[in-house]
């Protein structure tokens, strides 16, 4: 079961809770795995989080952070950065059954989002152990060419062993491209497609005087399962994909456009495996003969360190 559709976009601070912001949970969304929250946090802030049953990242968007794990110990330093636009950051994952303390560092605060999968209260030797990822370590993929080049950043990719169920990353397209494209799926388990719920938080970078910006999420379903999302997508919104084909994600010229993507499912083996759809998979043969867009990667400037 899915959320409606006109359910799916979730605009800025429209499922806040207490200090997140954005708050999508599997009772929010209306399915079983995936999970996601952000929020700002002013300087020196602290901020408690209980993982319960969800495994969870902590992804500093903006800024840095000190995390006290369980009580115990030496707080975690993540160095963060200034903003998404500077490059990848240090994360750090939680199994389910964690506490901690988040507090923010710098004189600007942070900002953190939070993307999470539901494990259940797992064994000792079944869980993950609580692991921070340099962001030296983060690997940087340019996916595509010409106008659909965007940066992926795999912190939790499929291949990171880093997470029981949870699949993170974040995706930047530059100002006039297109990402997630052509489109996609990942709602049936087969050989070559995995089962997998899906959330895209943006953000949108403003103009050179501050002006907002724009993009656009495209999702549509098959003839069995029928969905019809076209967004547009403004600075802190939130799109979930329950199931069917979707891209492409559209920024705006002028407009670079982040998303942090959380994924989950029921399958045990953490696998993402996606099929295009028919009508427009032509598209990825016409890379060979374009360039990567010459923008990418973008810069990598860190925040203050925290520690």
């Amino acid at each position: 079961m899915s959320a409606p559709s006109a359910e799916l976009h979730l605009t800025a601070g429209s499922t806040g809770d207490g200090v997140w912001d954005v708050v999508v949970t599997p009772a929010v969304a209306g399915w079983g795995w995936t999970s996601l929250r952000a929020a700002d946090l002013g300087p020196g802030q602290e901020v408690g989080l209980e993982t319960g049953e969800d495994e969870v990242v902590l992804v500093p968007l903006r800024g840095g952070l000190l995390v006290r794990v369980d009580g115990e110990g030496e707080p975690v330093g993540l160095v963060g950065r200034d903003s998404v636009w500077a490059g990848p950051t240090d994360v750090l994952y939680l199994p389910a059954g964690t506490s901690a303390v988040l507090s923010a560092t710098g004189p600007g605060g942070a900002r953190v989002g939070v993307p999470g999968a539901r494990t259940g209260l797992l064994g000792e030797g079944e869980r993950k152990p609580v692991r921070r990822i340099d962001a030296a370590d983060v690997a940087v993929e340019l996916r595509g060419a010409g106008a659909c080049t965007r940066e992926v950043r795999n912190f939790a990719a499929a291949d990171v062993d880093v997470a029981t169920r949870l699949v993170a990353v974040e995706v930047v397209t530059p100002a006039g491209n297109w990402s997630s494209y052509p489109p996609h799926k990942h709602d049936e388990a087969s050989a070559v497609e995995s089962e997998l719920e899906e959330v895209y938080y943006y953000e949108v970078a403003p103009g050179p005087d501050g002006q907002p910006g724009v993009g656009y999420h495209r999702t549509y379903g098959t003839p069995d399962r029928p969905l019809d999302v076209l967004a547009e997508v403004r600075d802190r919104d939130t799109v979930l994909v329950p199931h069917g084909w979707h891209g492409p994600c559209m920024a705006a010229p002028g407009h670079h456009l982040y998303y942090l993507n959380a994924m989950a499912g029921p399958a045990d083996d953490r696998a993402w495996r996606i099929v295009d759809d028919p009508d427009h998979a032509w598209v990825r043969a016409t890379w060979a003969d374009q360039p990567t867009d010459p923008r990418l990667p973008l810069g990598t400037t860190a925040a203050e360190d925290p520690a």
